[in-house]
């Protein structure tokens, strides 16, 4: 299951109709976020934001080096 927000994080309005605007989906392909945007230009600033948040995140100390932390 997937969670749909049609409030643009650039602009913080409320997105009307959002089949008909861009957005960018975050997740696994089962689970994730689907935001919705007013516009390409605020689309491509909200992924510049976020790039380098996505990184995976490698746990020192574990037992196990192929252990990846997920979030």
């Amino acid at each position: 299951m997937y969670t749909r927000t049609t409030t643009d994080p650039i602009s913080q309005k409320e997105v009307p109709n959002p089949d008909a605007h861009p957005c960018a989906y975050m997740g696994d392909g089962r689970e994730g976020i689907e935001v919705v945007f007013e516009s390409e230009a605020n689309r491509q600033t909200f992924l510049e934001e976020i790039k380098d948040t996505h990184e995976p995140k490698v746990l020192s100390g574990s037992s196990s080096d192929d252990y990846v932390a997920e979030g």
